[in-house]
């Protein structure tokens, strides 16, 4: 079997009459995305969780996908008739060939190497390396599948920071793979911690992947909670670690300082470079925190509690 690409642009004021439209002609899927992408006048655009700005491209391209026999030529006269138009948009047809989706989606994640004792392994992979310290994930559950720069910034910083028995705090966990790695590199209590209830049964489903001990590893999305559960309960942890976006961690600050004992060290990404100096700001009262590190454009800050 296969499908109907039909690919046209609009300018970013007709997108969602367009988008609804092209549903009600029988679309199966609708996608949007930059008309100029892959150009010097591509537009990229960064929102942050619960700050949508409503803002587009000036000029989106839409490709809708739709049955073999969807006729083209109809769909693109209603599309002209719905934005009146005197002149129907110039538009583009492709074929979708059925493919083996989950062999083509899990081809696109390999092992990946954090340093010469850590390893990220998909569930459908062999450890390259038996005998390093192999955190088995199944990418696409929750973000965090260790192909982001930034998770791999948190990653190799946790790799050479974390010593035995610390208790260690991932803000944010996503789908556990910082806790995980915390746990897997000495730490003696990991919690995680993340408002998305998904993100909690994602961790909690790698952590048993991982064979990791229930009475060292803990997920909530009520911080309170972990601290309770702390063995050391009611005491400031020794590291924290947040992979978030700048403004959730502006906001967190007084939290994520207040949980981190005095000598503490914390480690921040998520994380565009032009947005640092903000995030350093935020911290300066009882952490000075600079830029440990980058990666395509993310940095990853790091300072120890005053």
């Amino acid at each position: 079997m296969s499908w109907l690409a039909l690919t046209f642009e609009v300018n970013a004021a007709d997108v969602e009459v367009v988008s609804d439209k092209l549903f009600e002609l029988g679309a199966l899927s609708v996608d949007i995305h930059d008309a100029a992408a892959g150009t010097s006048d591509e537009q990229p655009l960064f929102d942050e969780p619960g700050e949508y700005a409503g803002e587009l491209w000036s000029q989106a391209a839409i490709t809708a996908l739709f049955g073999q026999d969807a006729d083209s030529a109809a769909i693109m006269q209603a599309i002209t008739q719905v934005l009146e138009l005197a002149d129907q948009p110039e538009y583009h047809l492709s074929t979708v060939a059925e493919q083996d989706w989950v062999k083509l989606t899990q081809s696109q994640f390999d092992p990946i190497r954090i340093s010469s004792k850590l390893w990220i392994v998909p569930t459908w992979h062999h450890p390259p390396d038996p005998t390093a310290i192999n955190l088995i994930l199944d990418p696409g559950r929750a973000f965090g599948t260790g192909s982001h720069p930034t998770t791999q910034l948190c990653l190799a910083w946790l790799d050479q920071h974390i010593h035995p028995g610390e208790t260690v705090l991932d803000y944010g966990c996503g789908s556990g793979i910082l806790a995980i790695a915390a746990l897997k590199l000495g730490a003696g209590f990991v919690m995680g911690v993340d408002i998305d209830d998904h993100a909690i049964i994602a961790s909690r489903d790698n952590a048993i992947l991982n064979r990791c001990d229930p009475k060292k590893i803990a997920f909530s999305t009520h911080l309170d909670t972990l601290l309770t559960a702390n063995p050391a309960a009611n005491k400031p942890v020794d590291k924290v670690v947040a992979n978030i976006l700048a403004n959730p961690l502006i906001m967190l600050a007084p939290i994520l300082m207040n949980t981190l004992r005095q000598g503490g060290a914390i480690a921040l990404s998520g994380v565009l470079e032009a947005q640092a100096n903000e995030v350093i700001h935020a911290y300066r009262q009882n952490i000075k925190m600079e830029i440990a590190d980058n990666k395509e454009g993310w940095v990853l800050l790091t300072g120890v509690k005053q």
